[in-house]
């Protein structure tokens, strides 16, 4: 037996071995365990977005418009005698984002139209009393009114006179949103991961409050 442990002694000794092998290999089973729990979160986070943008359309195609100006486009101001189809005219294409409080070529931004389509009708987060009418925050509370860019383009539906104007197509994009990573993150410096920007396009209905 070697007293004073050579080098050839410590060569042979393998006693430690089990719990340095455990140790090696629980450690890449944990880091395993969390990134695929992080990006299940990740995937989750994505459907949620992709809910939220759809529920958004759907919301904006019966709701004031975030452009207030289209409220008083008629189809009438070329001279057309009201009933029959629209022309090109009055043509618009106009583009409204939460992150410029703007909108395009001649708009006019509503920001309460807008805050209807985030966070939806009559809805207080700030209390857990029942909730009015869902907006994409609902789906996706990290959605904010600078996520979200309204479009609104003529396609020559609707009729002259028709009340609420002509019926353009919109669109709601989600743009701005991050991945955020709580436990790779915090263990590996994983920083956020850009959300490509989605969208969903739908024909406009009312564009009016009054819906339920």
């Amino acid at each position: 037996m070697c007293s004073r442990r050579p080098p050839s002694c410590l060569c042979s000794d393998d006693r430690g071995a089990a719990m340095l092998e455990f140790t090696l290999v629980i450690s890449v089973i944990i880091m395993v365990t969390l990134g695929v729990v992080e990006f299940s979160y990740a995937f989750y986070q994505w459907n949620a977005a992709s809910k939220a943008v759809q529920l958004g359309a759907r919301l904006a195609a019966v709701s004031d418009p975030v452009d207030s100006t289209l409220v008083d486009i008629t189809g009438l101001e070329g001279g057309l005698i009201p009933g029959v189809p629209l022309t090109p005219e009055p043509y618009f294409d106009r583009e409204c984002s939460g992150a410029t409080v703007t909108c395009t070529n001649g708009g006019d931004y509503e920001a309460a139209a807008m805050d209807i389509l985030v966070n939806g009708r009559d809805n207080d987060f700030t209390t857990t009393e029942p909730q009015g009418l869902p907006g994409m925050r609902t789906i996706f509370w990290r959605i904010r009114p600078e996520n979200v860019v309204v479009r609104y383009i003529h396609t020559g539906l609707g009729f002259a006179g028709r009340p609420g104007g002509p019926v353009p197509t919109i669109t709601v994009e989600l743009v701005g949103l991050e991945f955020e990573f709580i436990l790779l993150g915090g263990l590996m410096g994983f920083g956020p991961i850009q959300i490509p920007a989605m969208h969903t396009t739908i024909t406009g209905e009312d564009l009016s409050k009054s819906w339920p």
